[in-house]
């Protein structure tokens, strides 16, 4: 079956490089090796194919990780990795468990690259996010749960959430935030959180690779403000 980067297109994934090999795997007792354009990989754990147009193509969750073994570029990975989740094609759990189980060759970037995607993070700028988090010294926050207010409406699904205080943290992007429609959401989302008494930082992701430093100390002292007013009647649910 095939597996990797052709793969990932087969599914309909398109962050992945251009894939130069075709990556098969064949069952462990199979004696055939690598050919030209062909990347023979034998293995002992054969997964179930999935049919598409008539060719088995391993299950998303193997295909990233046999083609992300082989990226030395840790961005990369992480942008396979984040699409997948994010599309909904697998569970960062089953990435997780597929790492564990399969060969530990070439595992450490995919390994190093799910750690945001396991906290709840579900894009490279939400992993970005978690990673200026993990340096801020702040509590630990939670990542894109929903929040409502006191009355059971939904007011938004922030990027990460202190329940404690009730301070959401947006990773917005300018591109996609001014155009139309999305300027009006943003609006709309952002008097929610006025309304309800939360507060809200806004945060480019560009911001979070070009001024780590700065933007934590924007994080601190946002927290700080949401400390220093009473907690608004608001909960959180996954």
């Amino acid at each position: 079956m095939v597996t990797g980067l052709w793969a990932l297109r087969r599914h309909g994934l398109c962050q992945t490089p251009d894939p130069h090999q075709v990556h098969l795997l064949v069952p462990h007792q199979r004696e055939v090796g690598s050919a030209g354009f062909a990347l023979v990989e034998r293995t002992t754990r054969l997964p179930n194919a999935v049919i598409r147009d008539g060719l088995p193509i391993a299950p998303v969750h193997r295909a990233v990780l046999d083609g992300a073994r082989r990226i030395r570029d840790f961005d990369v990975v992480q942008g396979m990795l984040a699409e997948a989740v994010q599309r909904r094609r697998c569970t960062p759990e089953q990435l997780d468990r597929e790492l564990s189980r399969g060969s530990q060759r070439g595992s450490a970037i995919p390994r190093r690259a799910l750690q945001a995607l396991l906290q709840g993070a579900e894009s490279v700028a939400e992993a970005d996010a978690w990673e200026v988090w993990k340096h801020s010294g702040l509590p630990a926050a939670e990542w894109n749960v929903s929040v409502f207010d006191r009355h059971g409406g939904f007011i938004a699904k922030p990027d990460a959430w202190c329940e404690d205080v009730a301070f959401a943290w947006e990773i917005d992007s300018r591109n996609y935030h001014e155009g139309g429609d999305h300027y009006a959401t943003t609006l709309a989302r952002n008097a929610r959180y006025s309304a309800a008494g939360i507060v809200c930082l806004q945060t480019l992701p560009s911001r979070l690779r070009t001024e780590p430093a700065v933007v934590i100390t924007e994080l601190r002292d946002t927290y700080a403000a949401a400390c220093a007013r009473p907690r608004p009647p608001v909960t959180c649910r996954r």
